[in-house]
Order: C-alpha cells, then sequence, then structure tokens
C-alpha cells in the first residue's frame, strides 16, 4: 500500500511539473517592449504553480495566486537586442527594447499600405526595416466585462512580407520616429474602422453619459446579439438570392457581360451624372449594368493589364470580353483588377460592370482614375456607357455593427492591453461622431483619463489627428460639421495635458474620407511625438 501512494505522489509530481503556463497574446516572439520603463510580465497557470522566468541574466521564481494568476515586474531596461526570455517552459525568441506606440482608433488609421500604394509603392519598396514592428489587435468586442486577453495576433516585423498590411500612418510615423532614433519602434495596432469615441471608453468612464451606458446595456445578453446577427444573415441571404434570381442579366441566354451581348438597344449615359441609378426621383436599389466598347492597339495584344475603375458606390463585378476580373463588396477601396494575358485583344474589346446599390445613388466617385493600363500606356474609360437597369429591389437590409456601440471596444480590445507601457498614444478617430460632435470633446476627455487610468500612467502622452478636408465645396452643410467637429478635437487637446493636435485638414481629399497622403501625416505625428521625447 505504501509503494502505491508512493506511485500516485510521484504521478502528481510529475504532472504538477508540467502544467501549462499561458501568456497573453502580446506576448509573443519578435515583440517590442517599452524601453526605460518597468516591464510588466504576465499570464495564468495552474493555481500555486511555482515556475521561473529567464531574463538578461537574471532568474525570477514566480508562483501563480489562488486563481491562477501570476504576474512579476522586470527592472526598466535600456533599448537594445534581440533578446530571449523563458518563462517556464516557454520561450520566447527576438525581443527587441525601444520605443511602443498604441496607434488607434477608426479606419483612417487602420487603413493599410496596400491602400496608398499609389502615391508611395517606390518608397515602400525600396525600404525594408526589421527594428520596426506590429502588431495587430485582431478585432473583437465584448459588452459583458473588461476581458484578460485578446485573440491570437502575431508581432510582424517591416518587411516586404509583412509591409503591406502595416498601418499606413503608424508605417509612416514609425519610418520617421526611427530615422531620428535609431531605436526600435514597436506600433500596437488596435483600430477598427467606423467607431465612434464611446465604443473605446469604459463604463465607469461613461458614468456622466447616461444615455451611451443604457444603449450598452441593450446588448448585454450575448443570445440576444447572435440572434440579431442570424436573422440579418438571414435577410441579406434571401436579398441577393432575390437579386440575383430577378436580374435578366444574370439569366439570358447571353449574358449581359458578354463581349458580343447586344446592347445596341441599352441608352447611352455620361458614367458620372445621375442619369442613371435612380427611378427619376429616387435612387434605385438592385443591379445596374454599364457596358463600354474601347479599342485596343495592335501593341496591346494578349499582355497582362489592370483595369481601374476609381471607386464605385456601392459594389460592382468587372468583366472584360466576358472574363470576370475582380469585384468589390462595398464602396471605398479604389478598383484595381489585373487582366491576365490573353484577354485583351487588338481592335474591339467591352469592359462590362455590375454595379449593385444597397439603397442610395449608385455611382462613380469623380476625379478617381478610371483607366486601363498596360506597361506605360493606358486608355481611358471616362465618358459615355451604355446603361441597363438590371433588378431593381428594395434597400437591402440593415446591419448591424456591434463594434459601434458603446463600451464594447475597450473591454475586448483595450483592456487586456492594460500592463503594458507605451512612450505614447496615436489617436486618428472622429469620422464617426461628426453627427454628436457636440458631445467629443467631453467623450474624448473622458476617454483619454480612461486610457491613463487603465495603463497606470496618468501623463501617457495622446497625439489626436485632426480630421482631414472632405466633401464637395457645394455640400456646404456637411463641411460645416466636419469644421465644427475639428473645433471640438482642438478642444479635448486644449482641455487634457500632455495631448496635442496633429493638423490634418490641409491633407484631404473633398472625394476620398481616406486621404492618400499618409505621409506627411506621419512626419507630422513623429514631430510632435519627437519634441515630447527630448
Amino acid at each position: 500500500m505504501k509503494h502505491f501512494f508512493s506511485v500516485i505522489f510521484l504521478l502528481t509530481a510529475s504532472l504538477v511539473s508540467q502544467a501549462e503556463v499561458k501568456l497573453p497574446s502580446i506576448l509573443d516572439n519578435g515583440m517590442v517592449i517599452q524601453r526605460e520603463k518597468p516591464i510588466e510580465v504576465w499570464g495564468w497557470a495552474d493555481a500555486g504553480e511555482c515556475f521561473t522566468i529567464n531574463w538578461k541574466d537574471s532568474t525570477y521564481f514566480i508562483t501563480a495566486g489562488n486563481d491562477g494568476r501570476w504576474q512579476v515586474t522586470l527592472p526598466p531596461s535600456p533599448a537594445g537586442g534581440p533578446y530571449v526570455m523563458t518563462i517556464a517552459d516557454i520561450t520566447l525568441q527576438d525581443i527587441l527594447i525601444g520605443d511602443v506606440f498604441l496607434c488607434t482608433g477608426q479606419s483612417n488609421m487602420e487603413l493599410p499600405i496596400r491602400r496608398v500604394t499609389d502615391m508611395f509603392a517606390e518608397e515602400v519598396a525600396a525600404y525594408e526595416n526589421n527594428q520596426i514592428r506590429q502588431y495587430i489587435v485582431p478585432d473583437t468586442y465584448n459588452f459583458i466585462a473588461p476581458q484578460e486577453d485578446t485573440p491570437k495576433s502575431f508581432w510582424k516585423g517591416c518587411t516586404r512580407e509583412n509591409v503591406m498590411e502595416f498601418s499606413a500612418l503608424a508605417y509612416f510615423y514609425a519610418k520617421s520616429i526611427y530615422s531620428q532614433t535609431g531605436v526600435p519602434v514597436g506600433i500596437v495596432n488596435c483600430c477598427w474602422g467606423g467607431t465612434p469615441v464611446e465604443a473605446w471608453t469604459s463604463e465607469e468612464a461613461l458614468k456622466d453619459f447616461p444615455r451611451h451606458i443604457n444603449e450598452k446595456r441593450l446588448y448585454e445578453d450575448p443570445g440576444y446579439c447572435q440572434r440579431i446577427k442570424t436573422l440579418e444573415g438571414e435577410n441579406f441571404h434571401l436579398w441577393n438570392k432575390a437579386l440575383h434570381a430577378g436580374d435578366p442579366g444574370m439569366k439570358e441566354s447571353v449574358k449581359w457581360f458578354e463581349k458580343d451581348y447586344d446592347d445596341s438597344n441599352w441608352p447611352e449615359v455620361e458614367m458620372f451624372s445621375r442619369d442613371w441609378g435612380n427611378d427619376g426621383l429616387n435612387p434605385q436599389a438592385g443591379s445596374h449594368w454599364l457596358r463600354k466598347d474601347i479599342t485596343i492597339p495592335e501593341g496591346w495584344d494578349g499582355k497582362e493589364a489592370v483595369i481601374r475603375l476609381g471607386c464605385i458606390v456601392d459594389a460592382d463585378s468587372v468583366y472584360v470580353n466576358g472574363h470576370f476580373v475582380g469585384t468589390t463588396s462595398y464602396q471605398y477601396p479604389p478598383r484595381i483588377y489585373r487582366i491576365p494575358k490573353g484577354i485583351l485583344k487588338k481592335g474591339a474589346n467591352n469592359i462590362t460592370v455590375r454595379v449593385i446599390s444597397n439603397g442610395g445613388q449608385p455611382h462613380f466617385v469623380q476625379e478617381k482614375p478610371y483607366r486601363i493600363i498596360c506597361g506605360e500606356n493606358e486608355i481611358s474609360l471616362e465618358g459615355n456607357w451604355k446603361y441597363h437597369l438590371g433588378a431593381p429591389m428594395p434597400k437591402a437590409p440593415s446591419m448591424m455593427f456591434f463594434c459601434y456601440k458603446p463600451v464594447c471596444l475597450y473591454n475586448a480590445m483595450i483592456h487586456p492591453l492594460k500592463n503594458l507601457k507605451f512612450t505614447g498614444v496615436l489617436w486618428y478617430q472622429g469620422e464617426s461622431n461628426v453627427d454628436s460632435r457636440n458631445e467629443y470633446a467631453d467623450l474624448l476627455t473622458a476617454m483619454i483619463g480612461c486610457w491613463r487610468q487603465t495603463f497606470n500612467d496618468q501623463q501617457l502622452p495622446f497625439y489626436i489627428v485632426e480630421l482631414a478636408d472632405f466633401l464637395h465645396k457645394d455640400d456646404v452643410r456637411g463641411r460645416a460639421a466636419w469644421a465644427e467637429m475639428r473645433v471640438q478635437q482642438a478642444k479635448a487637446a486644449q482641455m487634457n495635458t500632455n495631448t496635442k493636435l496633429i493638423r490634418n485638414s490641409d491633407l484631404g481629399e473633398w472625394n476620398d474620407i481616406h486621404p492618400l497622403d499618409k505621409k506627411t501625416l506621419g512626419n507630422r505625428a513623429a514631430e510632435a511625438t519627437l519634441e515630447d521625447m527630448k
């Protein structure tokens, strides 16, 4: 019997010694740690488990608490690396120590390098620097409580393989800072397109904004949220099914995208006019077909080319000589589609665009590139097109974006980062709060205070990016609203210490809510940051 209990004891001891130690997603290979500030390392294990952390010639003995949590503070360290850290049986490789920035907000911060290559392709292709690294916090939300971790992601260096997914603004910001300091730069990319400031703010910090708290309470039942998304999916499935079933362009024996389809009885419309896409009074949801014949010179015959169709509201599918070449499901991305070799032929060729409108006026966005490019030559696609309504539809079902609701992004994407240390926060957000701009300065002040408390740094610098110029000069009311929003952003910068407004209003494009020049903006933000780092 004594021998039996000895075996049980040895088996139990073996299992305990092999119990798994778990780290948060952001503590991983290739991470960048903030220099000259205490280094927090944390995670989870079995209750009471003991293990060691080895870091820079020192060993730290750790015991997990009764709830399985553990945390240790390592001494500040100057810039350098790469280093290795071992935590129990986990080995973290290629760790750098430098300056870490939280780059956050909505789509203008999220906008990746691949979306600005029209302006910066050569510069981006010529630059690699593994001392600059980005960690993208995955999109997730939670209405119930602040979370302790995020879904899995990875630190990635600024290499040709990774750079296209770097935030364009964060890329130029980090590049400019590194050029002056020579110190590794870590970018924690934590943003989500279309999100308002209240989504990034804790419930406690919104206590003076009861409407937002009450809105948040509507979505605290995960089952209710799931039923909304299930019904939404069913609604969209049925809408698209009806659209396809009712579109003669997809049903006739000769499809409307075929090169030899007879469109001689289709009326001509100027592509940028409002002579199509409506019933004469109201915008027409559904499918809209536009066809254009062009002449290809002999030198292009059989070669690969690129078709550019600016931006289109809302969605599109594009065909060249009956061959499908690309599709985009929403209005903002530039339409840049490759035409494979062998599709273009000398002489007459056809371009067909099937535009899907969700309910607003479908249109091609003006002052964008509309052309076919082959080598250094191009053919304009502007002017008149043949037009035919495909399937008229009621407005598309509305979508529920839970990520736009109060508190949920703070809980799921900011709170899990609470143990990190940052040099500063670069905040580009506000487009989604223009309609409620009267409360923006107070809301942003609440968020700044909330984050400083979360990161235990009451002097954490914030760099607020001013909204870029946007909307046509004839949209007087809309432009006035954006101007008022910029006043609110400036007011927030004045209301808070260690907070600067980064000028951006002169860098906008009236026809694009996502202006391309993120380099000038990144350099301005870097200059302001470097002044504070002196």
